[in-house]
C-alpha cells in the first residue's frame, strides 16, 4: 500500500499530538508546549518535551524522538500501518486501498469485527447475570481482582448451542460462521463454537477483538480444557501474541517481555503486577511471533512449566530460535521448579520468587547444551559422539554466519570438556610434605639409565633437556611444579617420556644431609654445554629454583600455543574471520615466548659480562655416574 507525503502529512495535521500522548503519559502544560516524565526511561525531573506546534516529541534524557505515528509505533508497540490505520479513523480520513480486491479484504475484516466486539459485549453481560455465577465463582476462586476481571474482558458463554443468533440478530449466519463464532455441520444445520465456557477475548495489537478462548468450568471426558477460534480472515494464531496490545507500552518501561504458555498464566502474573507478559496460541513459538517479540526487545525471555512438557516447548523454541538469530538479538530461557506453572510459584512463594527467576534467565547456548547433554545417557563412546552429532545438526541451521561460527565454537569446548575431562594425577601435589615422606625424594635406580638418556639425548629439545636436569639437581621443585608437568605429560608423550619417571619413580629416602646433585652415586648431569643459569654450579640456589620455575612455564606453554595455533589454522575454511584473529594473537604470544626463552638462554652470558659468573672456573659438567651394574673400561 502506498500512502504519499501529502496524505501522511495531511493525517499529522489532523491529530493533536498532546492529545494522543495524554492518553497513557501525564503531561504538564509548559508555555506553548507540554512536558513530563519521559516514558520511554525512568527519571524522576521531567525532561520529555511535547510540541503541538512543531507535531513532536523529544526526551532530552535518552534521546527519544518521533511524531504521532512514531508514537504509535514505539509507545504502543503497532506495526506502521495499524498505527496508521487507527489515527486515519480517528482524523475521519480513508486510508487508500491497493487495490478492489485488498479494498474488499479490508471490508470484510471490518465488518467481521463488528461481529467479534458484538460477541465480546454479549459474553461480558452473561458473566454478570445469574447464568454467570459459576463462572464468578471461579474468577474469585483464582484470587483475580476485579479491575483485572474487566481489564482482560472475562465473559461467559451460557450452555446454548443457539445463543448467538438471537444476541446477535443484526448480523446474519455467514458471517457468524466466518468469525468462527458458530460451526457449519454438514447436515446444514449450525451451532454455537463456544458453550458454557468461560470466555475470553483474543485482540490484536490494536486491542481490537479478533477472536476468543474459552475455557471449562467442570472437567468433563472427552471434551478440551481450553478451546480457541479456528483460523479466520481475521485471526491467525501463529501470528498474534496475546495481551501484545497490553505487554508493548509495559515492556518499553521494563525493558522487557516475558513469554509464558498460555492465556491464564498471563493474567495471573498480571495480577501478580507483571504486566509484561504475553503468551502464544495453543502452539509452540512461530517464527512471525518471534519477529514481533524482538520489536518490543532484542532478548524477549521464555518461560516454561518445570515438567516434561515444559522442556519439549523450550527446545522446541530453541530450534525455532536458531535460525533467526541475528547480532544483538537472541532469547533468555527460564524453567519453573520442577512440576509448576507461574500461577503455583505465585501462590506458593509469591511475586518476588518470581521476579528472582525472570532476573537471570539461561542464555539460548545454555539451554540447548543442557538440554541435549541431559536428554539421554552418556554412558558410551557412541552416546558421547551422538550428542556431539545432535549439537552441530543445531548449529547448522543457524542462518548468521558469525553466530554459527561461534555456537560452534562454544559448544565444541564444551563438549571437549565433558567427553574428554581432566584425568586425576596419580602423584598428588603436597605428597612430599605429608606425614609419609620426608623432605627430600631422590631418583630411583630404575630411573636413572632413561633419564640420563633422555637429558643428553641428542633428540631432545633443549629447553626439556634443561627442565629435566634442573629437576634432577633440585628435586625438591618437583613438588612445586608436579601438577603442571602431570598435565603436559598426558598431552605429550615426548614430554611424558622424560618426566613421568620423576613423577612416577621417586623413592623417599632418610635424610643423610647429602645435596641431591652432589650424592655419591646415581645422579644425572645436565646437558652438556648447557647455558641455563639453574644447572650451573656456583648460582645461589634461589636464584637458581626461580630460573627452574620459569624454565617450567616455558614448557608448559610451548605446546599449548602450539595446539592452539594449529588449531586456529584448520579453523580458517569455516570461521576465516575468527581464525584469523586468533592466529595474530597467537603468534604474538609465540614471538613473545621465543624472547622469553632467548633471554633465559642468555643469562649466563650476561653473568659473565657483570663479572658475577665464575670466569675461571671449570664448568663443564661432571661425566654421569653409570647406572647400577653398567660396565666401566
Amino acid at each position: 500500500m502506498a500512502l504519499s507525503p501529502q496524505w501522511l502529512d495531511e493525517l499529522r495535521a489532523r491529530i493533536t499530538l498532546s492529545s494522543v500522548i495524554q492518553r497513557t503519559t501525564k503531561l504538564q502544560k509548559a508555555g506553548r508546549e507540554w512536558k513530563a516524565c519521559c516514558p520511554f526511561h525512568n527519571e524522576n525531573t521531567p525532561s520529555f518535551t511535547v510540541s503541538d506546534e512543531k507535531g513532536f516529541y523529544h526526551c532530552f534524557g535518552c534521546g527519544a524522538h518521533g511524531d504521532v505515528i512514531r508514537w504509535m509505533t514505539d509507545q504502543r508497540g503497532l506495526g506502521f500501518m495499524d498505527a496508521v490505520k487507527e489515527l486515519a479513523a480517528e482524523a475521519g480520513m480513508e486510508v487508500p486501498a491497493p487495490d478492489p480486491v485488498a479494498a474488499k479484504r479490508a471490508e470484510k475484516r471490518a465488518s467481521l469485527i463488528d461481529v467479534t466486539g458484538a460477541a465480546q459485549e454479549f459474553f461480558v453481560d452473561r458473566l454478570a447475570s445469574d447464568a454467570g455465577a459459576k463462572a464468578r465463582r471461579y474468577l474469585a476462586s483464582r484470587g483475580f481482582s476485579d479491575a483485572v476481571v474487566r481489564e482482560f474482558g472475562f465473559g461467559y458463554a451460557p450452555d446454548d448451542k443457539q445463543a448467538l443468533p438471537g444476541a446477535l440478530g443484526s448480523f446474519d449466519a455467514a458471517m457468524l460462521t466466518e468469525s468462527g463464532m458458530r460451526i457449519a455441520a454438514d447436515d446444514g444445520n449450525s451451532y454455537d463454537r463456544f458453550r458454557d465456557r468461560l470466555m475470553l477475548p483474543i485482540q490484536d495489537a490494536r486491542g481490537r477483538v479478533i477472536a476468543f478462548g474459552g475455557r471449562i468450568l467442570d472437567n468433563r471426558d472427552g471434551v478440551a480444557k481450553y478451546l480457541n477460534s479456528p483460523d479466520t480472515p481475521l485471526f491467525d494464531k501463529g501470528n498474534v501474541l496475546y495481551n501484545q496490545h497490553r505487554a508493548s507500552p509495559a515492556s518499553r518501561q521494563s525493558g522487557r517481555v516475558v513469554v509464558v504458555e498460555g492465556y491464564m498464566d498471563v493474567i495471573a502474573l498480571a495480577n501478580a503486577g507483571i504486566e509484561d507478559v504475553v503468551a502464544p496460541l495453543g502452539t509452540a513459538l512461530t517464527e512471525r511471533q518471534i519477529e514481533l517479540l524482538w520489536r518490543m526487545v532484542e532478548r524477549p525471555v521464555l518461560c516454561f512449566d518445570g515438567d516434561a512438557a515444559g522442556q519439549r516447548a523450550a527446545m522446541r523454541a530453541v530450534g525455532r530460535a536458531l535460525p533467526l538469530l541475528r547480532p544483538g538479538h537472541s532469547l533468555g530461557i527460564v524453567r519453573m521448579p520442577k512440576g509448576m506453572d507461574p500461577d503455583d510459584l505465585l501462590q506458593e512463594r509469591g511475586v518476588r520468587a518470581m521476579e528472582t527467576l525472570l532476573a537471570s534467565p539461561a542464555s539460548l547456548l545454555d539451554t540447548l547444551w543442557e538440554n541435549e547433554r541431559d536428554a539421554q545417557p552418556l554412558d558410551s563412546p557412541e552416546a558421547k559422539a551422538g550428542l556431539k552429532s545432535r549439537l552441530l545438526a543445531h548449529v547448522d541451521t543457524i542462518g548468521d554466519e558469525d553466530i554459527r561460527a561461534l555456537y560452534r565454537r562454544e559448544l565444541l569446548d564444551r563438549f571437549s570438556a565433558f567427553a574428554f575431562p581432566r584425568r586425576e594425577n596419580t602423584w598428588k601435589k603436597g605428597d612430599w610434605k605429608g606425614r609419609n615422606f620426608p623432605a627430600r625424594p631422590m631418583v630411583t635406580p630404575a630411573a636413572r639409565n632413561s633419564l640420563r638418556m633422555l637429558a643428553g639425548g641428542s633428540n631432545r629439545d633443549a629447553l626439556l633437556s634443561a627442565v629435566v636436569g634442573g629437576l634432577v639437581r633440585f628435586p625438591d621443585q618437583l613438588d612445586r611444579h608436579c601438577e603442571d608437568l602431570s598435565d603436559l605429560a598426558e598431552r605429550d608423550p615426548k614430554v611424558a617420556a622424560a618426566i613421568n619417571p620423576l613423577l612416577d619413580s621417586l623413592e623417599p629416602l632418610e635424610d643423610t644431609g647429602e645435596t641431591p646433585i652432589s650424592g655419591a652415586a646415581g645422579h644425572i648431569a645436565p646437558p652438556d654445554k648447557t647455558r641455563f643459569t639453574f644447572l650451573r654450579e656456583g648460582t645461589d640456589p634461589q636464584v637458581a629454583r626461580e630460573s627452574l620455575a620459569e624454565a617450567v612455564s616455558l614448557l608448559v606453554e610451548r605446546p599449548a600455543l602450539e595446539a592452539a595455533l594449529a588449531a586456529a589454522t584448520a579453523r580458517f575454511a569455516t570461521d576465516p574471520e575468527g581464525a584469523f584473529a586468533d592466529q595474530q594473537r597467537l603468534l604474538k604470544r609465540k614471538l613473545e615466548f621465543e624472547a622469553r626463552l632467548g633471554q633465559m638462554a642468555s643469562m649466563r652470558a650476561d653473568a659473565e659480562d657483570d663479572g658475577t659468573a665464575s670466569g675461571n672456573e671449570d664448568t663443564t659438567p661432571p661425566t654421569p655416574e653409570p647406572a647400577d651394574g653398567a660396565q666401566t673400561d
